[in-house]
């Protein structure tokens, strides 16, 4: 078979992740597209793509398959121009602007019979993965409590420039979208769905802005389980955080990068199996544009051999659950409830 054509919308983290990323996982990357014509143009040439265009449908006859990194507020048209036009699909989170725009999307993709994931890469992050797979054998018994807290410096510093919509709530910017929704998702693979939120949401950071760069969520899962997840990207200082589930049989943690299980009779790291296991990233950067790519790629390399399988016809891969268009409406529906209890003053808001 031809080796599949893909266009990539969004020159930031397209250019940063989903370049490569398709490259790796056997994609012909054939068209980015931008709003900016000589900047687009510029960084075409940078990573090595033939075609620069500032419109999708100029493009969408010769590919097979889109990937949308571009602001939140984008997405819902992007989507569905290449849904409409048969084309496979991968978007990022935070999927829409609410659960309206992304029910719309669930039944795009629906009509069009072609695959359509959502850029929730770090479910094939090995950290995330092990836990998965330890909580769904029942290393730890009935999960009863989760901690998910993390402290970044990204945003601290006001001089630091951002792109302007991740300040922007009307835009759908805001460190929940941007991280929060990562965070939701990894509840809702390792624990089921979420019940009830009660939320925070501040700005921390010295920044004129109408969007959040810190959240606190207490929830409580469909199946009991109490969970905090707390966030700030304003915080000076090293990167600090603790990811932590406990059950009546066990507790695991993730350290450093390992995953830890303890129970009555010991405490030990937990392997990565073998069809958890990454490809090789790239070196640890110093240039910040890059801080994150080591991180990023390996998982997304593997969202987008999911996305190479459904332009091919091929059997789906099984080694983690793979993340839908549906799933990206559940995370929505998350994040509107969030929204709406940090509106109320924290007040408990059911799912």
């Amino acid at each position: 078979m031809a080796q599949p054509r893909a266009a990539v919308v969004g020159t930031g983290f397209g250019c940063r992740v989903h370049v490569p990323a398709l490259r790796a996982a056997g994609f012909d990357v054939v068209a980015l597209v931008g709003t900016d014509a000589a900047r687009t143009e510029r960084r075409a040439a940078r990573v090595g793509v033939p075609t620069a265009v500032t419109r999708l449908d100029a493009v969408l006859d010769a590919v097979d398959a889109v990937t949308i990194a571009t602001p939140p507020e984008t997405h819902k048209l992007l989507a569905l121009a290449a849904l409409r036009a048969g084309k496979h699909v991968i978007c990022e989170k935070p999927f829409t602007l609410g659960s309206t725009e992304a029910r719309d999307l669930v039944a795009a993709a629906e009509r069009a019979a072609v695959t359509a994931l959502i850029g929730h890469e770090f479910r094939w992050a090995p950290d995330r993965a092990v836990v998965a797979r330890a909580i769904a054998e029942g290393h730890i018994g009935e999960p009863l409590v989760a901690t998910l807290v993390q402290y970044v410096s990204l945003v601290a510093d006001p001089d630091v420039r951002m792109p302007g919509w991740w300040f922007d709530q009307r835009a759908g910017g805001g460190w929940l979208g941007a991280s929060g929704s990562h965070v939701v998702d990894q509840l809702r693979v390792w624990l089921g769905e979420f019940s009830t939120v009660s939320a925070a949401m501040r700005l921390v950071s010295d920044r004129r802005a109408t969007a959040e760069d810190s959240f606190t969520v207490r929830a409580r899962m469909t199946n009991g389980c109490d969970v905090v997840m707390q966030q700030t990207a304003a915080a000076y200082g090293p990167m600090a955080g603790m990811t932590r589930v406990a059950g009546r049989d066990g507790t695991l943690w993730v350290e450093a990068g390992e995953v830890w299980l303890a129970d009555r009779d010991s405490a030990r790291v937990l392997e990565v199996p073998a069809d958890l296991v990454l490809p090789s990233p790239p070196p640890v950067s110093d240039d910040p544009v890059h801080a994150y790519t080591h991180l990023e790629l390996g998982p997304y390399t593997r969202l987008c051999e999911v996305l190479r399988c459904g332009v091919e016809g091929s059997p789906l891969p099984t080694a983690v659950p793979i993340p839908t268009f549906a799933d990206g409406l559940a995370e929505m529906q998350v994040l509107d409830a969030i929204r709406a209890s940090a509106a109320a003053d924290g007040a408990r808001v059911n799912i």
